[in-house]
């Protein structure tokens, strides 16, 4: 004889529902769900922060960078100008000094020649002639000058002084039997813009053109 089939109920009281499939009860879920969600917030704020400390990071290399190329731009732009300056004081001050030489010539044409005469004389006395040559205008006062200055310093040779018209106003040659002195100004003002371009250009600042007065 078979068993009948056990008849359904609906005696079943929701209001006191057991624990889940899982075996979690209500209040258990509900602890498990606070937790997931603090730790997502927590997961959250962190990921923020490093976000936002990232992007912080990222301002700052970028502000110093910017930084960095203004302050290399402003060094490059107060070089350059201390660089302009330093050739426009080089370029005055030889214009100058051209004019001041060139002045000074005009005035005392025979001062130059004067002082080399001085400097050799004290070592001449026993040489048998001193020949001077100058400007064909300068002949005469130059004869003067040199009679007065032998006279001082006891040179007993003969003197001659030659004009010759090749020789620039305030340049000559004072020679004798074993040498002679030189002053020409074209070759001094050679050395002098020889010595200014080898300054330019181990300054590397560019040239400039000297003009004539």
């Amino acid at each position: 004889m078979t068993a009948a089939p056990a008849r359904f109920t609906f005696d079943l009281d929701l209001a006191h529902r057991p624990a889940d499939a899982a075996g979690f009860t209500d209040a258990e879920r509900a602890a498990i769900e606070e937790a997931a969600r603090a730790a997502g917030y927590a997961d959250g704020l962190a990921a923020g922060e490093h976000s936002a400390t990232a992007t912080a990071q990222a301002a700052l290399a970028a502000a110093a960078e910017a930084i960095a190329r203004q302050a290399t731009a402003l060094i490059a732009a107060a070089d350059a100008a201390h660089a302009a300056a330093e050739r426009e004081a080089i370029a005055l001050a030889s214009a100058i000094g051209r004019k001041l030489a060139h002045r000074l010539v005009t005035r005392e044409p025979a001062a130059e020649l004067e002082a080399l005469l001085v400097d050799c004389l004290g070592s001449l006395a026993a040489v048998p002639h001193l020949v001077i040559r100058c400007h064909p205008e300068l002949a005469g006062t130059l004869r003067d000058i040199a009679t007065a200055r032998i006279a001082e310093s006891g040179f007993t040779g003969r003197l001659v002084v030659m004009g010759e018209p090749e020789i620039a106003p305030g340049d000559g040659r004072i020679e004798w039997a074993e040498g002679g002195l030189v002053r020409d100004s074209a070759a001094i003002t050679a050395e002098i813009d020889a010595s200014i371009a080898a300054y330019l250009d181990a300054r590397k600042l560019p040239h400039f053109e000297e003009t004539e007065e």
